[in-house]
């Protein structure tokens, strides 16, 4: 399950040595996670939260291989895993991509969790999706 999204860098995110500064890779995939989110799994930030439900991270690592120049198009891609070990984690490959080759590699993991406590979970929903994605 593999989503993919394009963009053109920003030139507000271009830094002094006129590249895309590494603040702005993991908003890009956040946007990008973001619309699968909410497009792929009917998970809406926004419904949720006021139904008491949030989804957050817990974990992320990135990558970077290659920069980003102003005026740059690109694709950031998003694939999800399922937990191998069982527990209520939602695990995100993300890679961003210019002229077939790989800018930015990052690993995002989330859970939900309920409005008034902290103990992580999976909301039906989002489970009865997972029985068709691979294990990380």
């Amino acid at each position: 399950m593999e989503f993919i999204k394009k963009y053109t860098v920003n030139e507000a995110h271009i830094d002094v040595q006129n590249i895309v500064d590494g603040l702005y890779y993991p908003f890009y995939m956040e946007d990008c996670r973001h619309a699968f989110i909410r497009e792929v799994l009917g998970f809406d930030f926004e419904t949720e939260a006021r139904n008491g439900v949030y989804m957050i991270l817990s974990h992320y690592s990135i990558k970077f291989v290659r920069s980003l120049k102003k005026g740059d198009e690109f694709t950031v891609s998003c694939s999800l895993f399922r937990d191998s070990s069982g527990l209520p984690r939602l695990h995100f490959k993300q890679i961003i991509m210019h002229n077939n080759k790989v800018m930015t590699k990052g690993f995002f993991t989330g859970t939900c969790i309920p409005a008034n406590g902290w103990r992580p979970y999976l909301p039906k929903a989002i489970l009865e999706m997972l029985e068709e994605v691979p294990f990380l």
